[in-house]
């Protein structure tokens, strides 16, 4: 079952739907980063949880944190999806200051999660399955601080290769309160399996946003804008609401959407254009020459699998069925 019909916004030239997909990136819980042993604590001295893996020092190598990948498989089996048996760690480029190296060490092509899904819980009794396409392991990058300069701008590095899980939905959910729900229910799942706290405050759990819009009844897709960096489910629910009627307003003008990326101000409740939207082709993707490719054997990922703990939805059907509970 795909998720169900959202609530259809009305314009002046008719009834629109919004076309969601979610990229949400939660911090893993381990003791260690994913490529090198300093510490994952949050605060903190700035600079002080940095090692020279993290620092890009000259002839430094990544070594990979075993526990980071068990906790990304037990997730994958969490979330009923296919768990890839080999998958390979790439270099995704582009320059930003709070990153030494130059580049990401992320997935692409071959991540270590393949489709799986994530049941809903809406208003009236009524479920939605939204689909999942892929969870990737990938580093984090550092914290630009803007406020203790009026003309500079200092680095902190502490964040700097923390594991990160990227779990990419597919675009099945139809408008905010869908939206909500989808992120409320992972982060309990995520929370349930021990592989992420959810603390959205402290960024351990964040989202990009893909927002879309498009004529009802129609199937075709329209032009999307990411919704960067949404550490709140609540004002994640305000920036779509906002982000979609943006749209509308521009197509039903006779303009046209300009595929970017854009930062929600809760303040004003609005969106602003931050930049243009890459796309893969502009990271220039390549296998990192200094990891072997993951593989797993099946036993490895069944005795995983043995481990898992009760689930919502597993605990919520045992209650119904032990206790008689509506």
């Amino acid at each position: 079952m795909s998720a169900a019909s959202g609530k259809l916004i009305k314009g002046a030239t008719g009834d629109w739907e919004t076309v969601i997909g979610l990229e949400v990136h939660a911090q893993v819980t381990s003791n260690s980063k994913l490529f090198s042993g300093a510490s994952t604590e949050f605060g903190g001295e700035p600079n002080s949880h940095v090692s020279l893996v993290d620092a890009a020092m000259p002839g430094m190598l990544p070594v990979i944190n075993e526990e980071c990948v068990r906790q990304a498989v037990r997730t994958g089996l969490g979330l009923n999806a296919k768990i890839n048996l080999r998958s390979v760690f790439d270099r995704k480029n582009y320059f930003y200051p709070d990153s030494p190296q130059g580049y990401q060490i992320s997935q692409y092509l071959s991540p270590v999660v393949g489709e799986g899904e994530v049941v809903l819980e809406l208003d009236g009794g009524k479920t939605a399955t939204v689909g999942i396409e892929r969870l990737h392991l990938e580093q984090d990058a550092g914290k630009l601080l803007h406020d203790r300069s009026p003309n500079l701008s200092y680095v902190d590095l502490n964040r700097c290769g923390v594991a990160l899980m990227e779990i990419v939905s597919k675009p099945e959910i139809r408008d905010a309160e869908q939206a909500k729900a989808y992120v409320t229910k992972l982060r309990s799942i995520l929370r349930y399996l021990g592989t992420c706290d959810g603390d959205m405050e402290k960024g351990s759990l964040r989202a990009d946003v893909n927002v879309s819009v498009r004529r009802a009844g129609t199937t075709e897709l329209g032009t999307r804008c990411e919704i960067k960096n949404m550490n709140s489910i609540s004002f994640m629910g305000d920036a779509i609401e906002y982000e979609a009627r943006r749209q509308i307003e521009i197509i039903e003008d006779g303009g046209s959407i300009d595929q970017e990326t854009r930062l929600y101000d809760p303040g004003k409740g609005e969106t602003r254009s931050m930049r243009s939207k890459e796309e893969a082709h502009d990271y220039r993707y390549f296998p990192d020459p200094d990891l072997l490719p993951l593989e797993f054997s099946e036993a490895w990922v069944a005795g995983i699998k043995a481990g898992l703990p009760e689930l919502p939805d597993q605990k919520k059907a045992r209650f119904i069925a032990d206790f008689g509970l509506s």
